[in-house]
């Protein structure tokens, strides 16, 4: 009788292959900065002092008056810019490589275009409903998509500051009450970016957290009175990287307020330090 020989049959290993995370190098990227405070005290100055050259998405139409006096600094204005597609677009085209900052001025205007843009691209969920308003989508669902069109924004510009250029935001001021667990309830000053009431679907608190640096700027008004009974004030520009009671702010690198001066750069100097030359 002849043996048999039997031959095991091989079994692959068990369960799925195993994985090794793998570490990186810190590699160094631009700056999420985020300006707002009242009109007309200096926002879009302050933004073109930032390292140049600086490239201008100028929504609000401030560069036609203040170019003058801008002096030599190296400012470029992005053209053809009339709607939301626009900025869009603009962010993906070729060009920016020189670019060391990008300004958008204002993301108060840019939400503005988002909604246009939402109100005609983004169909009710009911056939044949014609949307004209943000509320006419019902129940709070027109938030939503507008917070959705706002977001690819934010990701058009992360592609930028990956590639080592800043980002300045310029926003408008509002006042907002705060809720306080441990007092009275107060108002400060807070971006004026879209934040219904539920807290769902906020541009304002996404952005605040999408940015390295949040900074207001505003008046310190003194008002003195004199012995003829008439009040004088006076007051200086002051920029605040942290929050405070009357206003919302953040900062990963500043923890001291900086007395605003036309073309001082010192705010640029201390807030990117990590790429001085």
């Amino acid at each position: 009788m002849s043996a048999t020989t039997s031959t095991a049959t091989a079994r692959p290993p068990y369960g799925p292959p195993v994985r090794r995370v793998a570490f990186g190098a810190i590699e160094p990227q631009g700056h999420r900065v985020g300006l707002f405070g009242p009109g007309g005290i200096g926002k879009t100055t302050l933004a073109a002092t930032a390292p140049g050259p600086v490239g201008f998405i100028d929504l609000d139409d401030s560069l036609p008056i203040l170019r003058p006096s801008l002096g030599e600094l190296d400012i470029r204005r992005v053209s053809g810019i009339a709607g939301w597609q626009d900025i869009r677009d603009a962010l993906h085209s070729d060009g920016w490589d020189d670019v060391r900052t990008i300004v958008l001025d204002s993301a108060t205007k840019a939400e503005e275009l988002a909604l246009e843009w939402t109100l005609r691209n983004v169909r009710h969920e009911k056939e044949g409903v014609v949307v004209r308003r943000i509320e006419d989508y019902g129940f709070g669902k027109g938030y939503q998509h507008l917070y959705e069109t706002f977001l690819t924004l934010l990701s058009d510009l992360d592609q930028h500051v990956r590639a080592g250029r800043n980002v300045v935001l310029i926003m408008h001021d509002c006042t907002a009450t705060v809720p306080n667990p441990k007092g009275e309830d107060y108002i400060r000053w807070e971006p004026r970016l879209q934040n219904p009431g539920s807290g769902k679907a906020s541009i304002r608190l996404r952005v605040r957290e999408w940015l390295d640096h949040l900074l207001y700027v505003g008046y310190d008004v003194e008002c003195a009175k004199h012995h003829n009974g008439k009040a004088q004030g006076h007051g200086s520009r002051t920029i605040y990287p942290t929050e405070m009671p009357w206003c919302m702010a953040k900062s990963r690198a500043l923890a001291d307020p900086i007395e605003l001066v036309q073309f001082d750069t010192t705010l640029w100097n201390k807030l990117l330090a990590d790429q001085a030359e």
